[in-house]
């Protein structure tokens, strides 16, 4: 089986930091692009940023350009999203998301994570 588990979310002041991770395990051959969503109370889940199997190239929503850097380490299956001066509107549920081969059968899945609350206050 392959799961995703985050990590990382909590409580922060407005202009804090927090730092997510999510690792990928199981019966894994490849992980290929890795994202991070987040779902905010009654809104629709929406893409936060996206970084390419190999790191070099990365997409982030422009509400959240130069302040979240998202990163990977591929000898760890696991995906970062540094996120700095966060805002009360950064509030939501974190969603780790990954398109993974398996080591057999060799197929290709898209996966994503139980979650991880951020709540950012004033």
């Amino acid at each position: 089986q392959v799961q995703l588990v985050e990590s990382g979310g909590g409580l922060v002041q407005a202009g804090g930091s927090l730092r997510l991770s999510c690792v990928a395990s199981g019966t894994i051959f490849r992980v290929d692009a890795m994202g991070w969503y987040r779902q905010a109370t009654g809104n629709q889940r929406e893409l936060v940023a996206s970084i390419s199997s190999g790191g070099g190239s990365t997409n982030y929503v422009d509400s959240v350009k130069g302040r979240f850097t998202i990163s990977r380490d591929n000898a760890k299956n696991t995906v970062y999203l540094q996120m700095n001066s966060l805002k009360l509107e950064d509030t939501g549920v974190y969603y780790c998301n990954a398109d993974i081969v398996r080591s057999w059968p060799l197929t290709t899945r898209n996966y994503w994570g139980q979650g991880t609350q951020v709540t950012v206050s004033s």
